[in-house]
């Protein structure tokens, strides 16, 4: 059974998860245009920070960073730090914990969920797995700009109603 819940990123296997992240975001895109957190930037009030394990086993770790409340009003969110392990992928962990974080963004109100990921071929599967989510492709937000190695996604959240 696959467990999500809510985790410390400073805890061992998270950090050094979290460690592997950004060694690749390094490797794959240059410095300017890498916008991954490392665990203490995680552990900021503004961010909360999920975890999906499985018998205790760290398989993915994602977070929603609540933005700025707009001149409109609007309250919206940006996932940040999506990860799998190498040996979870292909079993749709990041599809649950995705969900997960959708889940928990519209039961805050949110308007919207924001993310930037990689324009290189490295990030193909994770821009598939958004836009399987409803994510589409929208202008850079939340003091990002254009920057021809980001791809910049949104999904607007309609409220849940009981």
């Amino acid at each position: 059974m696959i467990d999500i819940g809510l985790d410390d990123p400073a805890q061992e296997d998270v950090r050094l998860l979290l460690e592997e992240h950004l060694a690749d975001m390094y490797a794959t895109s240059p410095a300017e245009s890498v916008h991954a957190l490392d665990h203490s930037a995680l552990s900021r009030p503004e961010i909360t920070f999920w975890t999906a394990r499985e018998n205790g086993i760290l398989l993915a770790c994602g977070a929603l960073k609540e933005l700025p409340v707009g001149a409109d009003g609007a309250k919206e969110g940006e996932l940040k730090s999506m990860r799998t392990t190498h040996a979870a992928r292909g079993r749709g962990i990041a599809g649950l914990l995705l969900a997960a974080i959708v889940c928990e963004a519209r039961g805050r109100g949110l308007s919207r969920l924001c993310l930037e990921t990689g324009s290189e071929d490295y990030f193909a599967t994770a821009r598939r797995l958004y836009l399987r989510h409803g994510f589409t492709e929208c202008p850079p937000f939340a003091g990002y700009v254009p920057d021809p190695n980001s791809v910049f996604m949104s999904l607007e959240l309609v409220p849940l109603t009981l």
